[in-house]
């Protein structure tokens, strides 16, 4: 038979680890980050990796402006999508 409470403290401590290499990933990336704002270069080269932090411009659709101002246009343009997420707490 299936021990659901195992396999949700199993869980439990998988995401605990997850969110702690999480942390120290952050923590080293915005290390880098800073240094390189420091440098003022967009790109970081080391021995076996490489870095780039460069501005990144898109171009996007303010749908709630759209949704006000065009209402039309947005319900002609909506397409509704279902899916399932999965919480876990």
């Amino acid at each position: 038979m299936l021990d659901i409470n195992k396999i949700f403290s199993e869980l439990a401590e998988y995401k605990r680890i997850q969110e702690e290499t999480q942390a120290v990933i952050d923590g080293l990336t915005d290390t880098i980050k800073k240094y390189m704002e420091e440098q003022n270069t967009d790109i970081l080269t080391g021995t076996e990796h490489k870095a780039t932090y460069k501005p990144v411009t898109q171009n996007r659709v303010d749908t709630k402006r759209l949704q006000v101002e065009k209402p039309e246009i947005y319900t002609a343009y909506c397409t509704p999508s279902t899916y399932k997420r999965f919480n876990f707490s």
